[in-house]
């Protein structure tokens, strides 16, 4: 092993509109310790979380019945503390939440893995068969909101401040005409006000009843992707005073037709402006290149991503963008199904995009599994971010026609610092190697001890939450972002510290959010020389000597 790696990190040299200019400056640095095992054990009931995902299954399987699960980490009252907020399902046919074990759920964080469910007091149970949920400040008032999003039930919840909620949908403009099934916040004009965009599936409705699986054999499944058209995705600009305008057309969202189940949001070209990468079901991904002035252009072929280098469209699921390989671009990692290995593209300067699945060793390691939410973090704080993901298959009945299973355990890839990732599920706890129909999942540090828990959804089971309890002493800091007079929790912000990068961004995994601020791992670092802000509209904010082991509030 060489003594030393080479990292490159961003220099603002200038501004160009809105846009940033920057230099790559190529340092060195001792390399570091092998990296440790992570670790984590459940203490979901310990804690209070009493949520069941409730996902009505029948016998005609409908396809929705495999699809529920976002989950969201969020404050919503400002304590501090990380709160979570789980979507749920309703009956079917009737798509309605006709009783309370139907209710998506709002769990306040009272401090020490302690969680009390407010959800009748706050004021969002919900209605109808809901799927995603996307937190962010939508109108700067210092409260986080939330997008919950559903088959053809859409929910814009604008948070009052004062533990409660109120059901704004209507009045903003938001539509429910569609299977919406994931969603982002986004300043994608840089205009100081978050939009939205919402990631739609496929054209479905409780009439179909096409038999799929095995007839001679009586083995109905879930059909297949192929069965169902595809649709266009939708993209809200804020308009302010909390309207909403469909500008799906004239951006150029909808005139791509996909079978979306994720979107990720990161400035893969370092432009200034925050770019859309959606992963599709069965068919090529998209990568929406933000070309300013409103404007977007599919280029996923172009730059690479759309598929594997196998050239087969795979059931790409959720996604995660965060620089693994510490170069300072945002690269893609993406959960699938048995047999397609769970994709990575390792993004490089001048948008070039490449297939890093193999190279990275998790090809192989992952060959077997199947995935759906998914987060790239920093579990053992040495400096580089590893990957969490939440397994399990989408057919029930899969036993019955491949060599795999429908429920697994869930997954944490170990980042070798070299490029490549070792699984290290095997040794993650006892109790991690549960096996559950495992769905979505949302990353944050729920006790504020630095270390990044994970809370998971699983149909028809408890909830889980993995506090993670890795041994070491690696330091570690999270930034907490607050604009001026405009995007006041920071989305879209670029931050680096000590030779990283990460960027504010709440769309994380699937049908997911995760929305507590930027964390880094530092290994054994005791202080922080240099923490430098690049925010959205182009400012440019350091930070000196700063301590590690803390919540560093900053303010643009």
């Amino acid at each position: 092993m060489n003594a030393t790696k080479a990292f490159i990190t961003p220099r603002v040299v200038g501004l160009a509109g809105t846009a940033l200019v920057l230099s790559w400056q190529l340092f060195s640095r001792p390399d570091q310790a092998a990296p440790a095992e992570v670790r984590f054990r459940n203490v979901a009931s310990a804690a209070g979380l009493q949520f069941v995902l409730e996902n009505s299954p029948t016998a005609r399987k409908h396809l929705i019945e495999t699809m529920p699960g976002g989950v969201a980490a969020f404050d919503y009252d400002g304590d501090g503390l990380t709160d979570i907020y789980f979507t749920n399902g309703a009956a079917i046919p009737s798509l309605r939440k006709e009783s309370p074990k139907y209710w998506n759920r709002l769990y306040r964080n009272r401090g020490g893995m302690r969680f009390e469910d407010v959800t009748e007091h706050a004021g969002v149970a919900g209605h109808g068969y809901s799927m995603a949920v996307a937190a962010g400040d939508y109108d700067n008032d210092g409260h986080t909101d939330l997008f919950v999003a559903g088959v053809e039930a859409n929910i814009l919840y604008h948070n009052r401040g004062d533990g409660t909620f109120e059901d704004v949908t209507a009045k903003a403009g938001i539509r429910s005409d569609r299977w919406s099934i994931g969603a982002a916040w986004l300043d994608y004009d840089n205009d100081g006000l978050l939009d939205l965009f919402v990631v739609n599936y496929v054209k479905w409705s409780p009439d179909f009843d096409v038999f799929c699986g095995d007839p001679e054999r009586q083995i109905r499944t879930y059909c297949h992707p192929r069965f169902f058209e595809g649709t266009g995705n939708t993209l809200y600009h804020n308009e302010g005073h909390g309207i909403f305008k469909d500008v799906s057309i004239e951006s150029g969202i909808a005139a791509q037709i996909g079978k979306g189940m994720a979107v990720a949001v990161a400035d893969f070209d370092q432009d200034g402006r925050p770019d859309l990468f959606v992963t599709n079901d069965k068919v090529p991904n998209f990568l929406f290149h933000n070309l300013g002035h409103g404007k977007f252009e599919e280029i996923a072929f172009e730059a690479g991503g759309a598929m594997l280098d196998s050239g087969t469209p795979i059931s790409n699921m959720g996604v995660d963008c965060r620089d693994y390989d510490n170069d300072g671009f945002p690269d893609i990692a993406i959960t699938a199904l048995y047999g397609e290995t769970f994709p990575l593209f390792r993004n490089a300067p001048g948008l070039k995009i490449s297939d890093a699945t193999y190279s990275s060793r998790l090809g192989p390691q992952t060959r077997s599994w199947s995935g759906w939410g998914i987060g790239m973090f920093d579990f053992n704080n040495d400096g580089w971010k590893d990957i969490f993901t939440a397994n399990s298959h989408v057919n029930d009945k899969v036993e019955r026609f491949e060599p795999t299973q429908y429920k697994l355990r869930n997954s944490v890839f170990v980042n070798q610092k070299n490029g490549t990732f070792r699984d290290q599920s095997e040794t993650a706890g006892p109790d991690f190697q549960m096996p559950r129909a495992h769905r979505g999942a949302a990353f944050a540090d729920f006790n504020n001890d630095g270390k990044i828990d994970v809370v998971v959804t699983a149909l028809g089971e408890p909830a889980e939450l993995w506090e993670n309890v890795t041994p070491g002493d690696n330091s570690w800091l999270i930034v907490k972002l607050q604009g001026s007079d405009s995007n006041r929790d920071g989305i879209g912000a670029r931050v680096r510290v000590s030779g990283q990068y990460n960027e504010m961004t709440s769309a994380v995994g699937y049908a997911s959010s995760s929305h507590f601020g930027v964390h880094f791992g530092l290994g054994p670092v005791k202080q922080i020389d240099e923490v430098e802000v690049l925010w959205p509209r182009g400012k440019r904010q350091v930070l000196k000597n700063v301590p590690v082991n803390q919540m560093l509030r900053v303010r643009e």
